[in-house]
């Protein structure tokens, strides 16, 4: 009876993860998120990675203060700095970090280049395939 082997973060992470810079508005930076059924984006200057903007950061940064309408950007309400994780690291490491840093989301590393982000969704369907492959055994 062979064990399966255990899941990176590499295993789960989404590798096309969509970026906006960080003079964009929030209000496009929402229809990017909405256009592709997603909850965060990376927010960047020139390429260079700055901060994510999360469904979480306009709920609680933008709305309340009804500030969509007023030309906010996205680079004045992302998380920073940015938490990232190297790909081959374990789902439990992945869990760990999030959890220490109080975070839903992982930018993952390759060789110092950004290659994905890893979500806690992501970990969870990990952890259970990994549980329901040792349950079958």
């Amino acid at each position: 009876m062979a064990i399966p082997p255990t899941l990176t973060v590499e295993d789960v992470m989404t590798k096309d993860f969509i970026s906006v810079e960080s003079t964009d508005k929030v209000l496009a930076a929402i229809k990017v998120m909405t256009d592709n059924d997603i909850g965060s984006v990376l927010v960047t200057k020139n390429e260079k990675p700055l901060g994510i903007l999360t469904e979480r950061d306009i709920l609680k940064k933008v709305c309340p203060q009804q500030l969509c309408t007023r030309g906010i950007t996205a680079g004045e309400v992302m998380s920073k700095p940015l938490i990232h994780i190297n790909a081959d690291a374990g789902l439990g490491q992945a869990s760990s970090l999030m959890s220490l840093k109080n975070v839903r989301r992982l930018l993952v590393i390759d060789k110092g280049e950004i290659v994905g982000i890893v979500t806690q969704k992501d970990v969870i369907k990990g952890t259970l395939e990994t549980f329901m492959s040792l349950a079958s055994m």
